[in-house]
């Protein structure tokens, strides 16, 4: 047995030199994110397929920074997210998001036209109507480059080409040319905008089944693969479902605020999907339970 030691912080203590100290401390979360500090240490220098998926509430906090470094130093190789992602990522190369408060009254919050996200405040204008007024004359262009049927990811680089934003993470999908899939594709404001264009353009199309043909030729076979999965939903099941077909992953972290009892794949850790052979039985992976806007920046600062 390793003895237990305690930690020694001041004023110089590096990011780096605390997680090493918690894989000392014992704790609990502490431990688990020591743990997955080293698991993302063979995900980078080991694996020839890394994967990243998460949520799209993150990227309305400055947690979108860490994503955005994340593609920029191309330390994935495939990401896969939500609508959400392209929602909140487009509207911020545009117009502010705020700072509010968990217990701010929402019935006044819709009198003044504001939506929360958790703590975080969104006036109207800032969401829906800056992605319509910016996003439509974008969809027109693309069209009229001859750009008329695509997969989402392909999608994806086409606005990142046309946005030129160094603070958006669809920007960056586009520059290193890195594949952002998004499943559930119509589930947001960018679906909506997509099938208002649609209407008066029947032959634009976004196929979501060029993403799983793209999925099929790069995760089948003896691939050795590592994933961060940051909750769960479409995101982390679409990372798992296809590790299935190159027998599982060999490293995985989940960062999850989720309880195993609610059925859901945020809740679910990771030694589950062993069963459905979608993580190997004898892969290093953890669930790290925690929020991921105090998670990320920890676990993943060494390799920024």
């Amino acid at each position: 047995m390793k003895e237990i030691r305690d930690i020694k912080l001041d004023s110089s203590t590096k990011i780096v030199d605390l997680i090493k100290m918690f894989s000392d401390t014992g704790g609990f979360t502490a431990k688990k994110l020591a743990t997955a500090s080293e698991i993302m240490e063979k995900i980078f220098s080991e694996c020839e397929l890394k994967l990243l998926s998460f949520p799209a509430c993150i990227i309305s906090t400055g947690t979108r920074g860490i994503i955005k470094d994340i593609i920029k130093k191309k330390l994935f190789d495939i990401i896969i997210t939500t609508c959400g992602t392209l929602d909140h990522d487009f509207a911020r190369c545009f117009k502010p998001y705020y700072q509010g408060h968990f217990m701010a009254d929402d019935r006044e919050l819709h009198r003044r036209r504001i939506h929360r996200l958790g703590n975080v405040f969104i006036p109207f204008d800032n969401y829906g109507k800056i992605i319509e007024d910016r996003l439509q004359p974008v969809l027109k262009e693309i069209y009229n480059s001859g750009k008329k049927e695509m997969s989402t990811h392909e999608f994806v680089w086409e606005i990142g080409k046309r946005i030129r934003n160094e603070d958006s993470i669809i920007y960056w999908c586009y520059r290193n040319n890195i594949p952002m899939i998004i499943p559930g594709i119509t589930d947001g404001a960018f679906g909506t905008q997509l099938a208002i264009f649609m209407q008066d353009h029947p032959d634009f199309r976004i196929d979501a089944f060029k993403d799983e043909k793209y999925l099929m030729e790069r995760m089948f076979g003896e691939i050795k693969a590592g994933a961060l999965m940051i909750g769960g939903g479409i995101s982390k099941h679409h990372v798992i479902w296809w590790s299935a077909f190159i027998d599982g992953l060999e490293y995985a972290v989940q960062l999850s605020t989720a309880p195993e009892w609610d059925g859901s794949l945020s809740g679910a850790r990771t030694r589950e999907a062993i069963t459905w052979g979608k993580i190997k039985e004898e892969a290093r992976h953890i669930t790290v339970e925690g929020d991921a806007t105090v998670l990320l920046p920890l676990l993943l600062a060494r390799f920024l």
